[in-house]
């Protein structure tokens, strides 16, 4: 899934508001993480993820591997947080 410049604008500017809804620790990418992940971009379309410092994979890897088994695009790595996007049938981010 690709978006545009400037929606990659908007959403990194709502964002910037966002709490971490999905953490990922030690333990990486599990399924139950992808289900979590999954659940949350239904509900929300646009998600922020939070990395620990016991994550031992490289962020833009995670970032990557998230998308590719959600569908999702990112919008925004910054730091160890990353801001995924999905759109869903509902739009819930105008």
């Amino acid at each position: 899934m690709a978006i545009s410049n400037e929606q990659r604008k908007a959403y990194r500017a709502i964002g910037h508001q966002l709490n971490p809804i999905v953490t990922i620790a030690s333990n990486g990418l599990t399924e139950g993480v992808i289900e979590e992940l999954n659940r949350a971009l239904d509900d929300h379309e646009l998600i922020k993820i939070k990395l620990q410092d016991g994550c031992l994979s490289d962020r833009r890897e995670v970032a990557n591997e998230l998308a590719a088994a959600t569908g999702g695009a990112i919008a925004q790595i910054l730091g160890k947080s990353i801001l995924l996007y999905r759109t869903s049938d509902e739009h819930k981010i105008s």
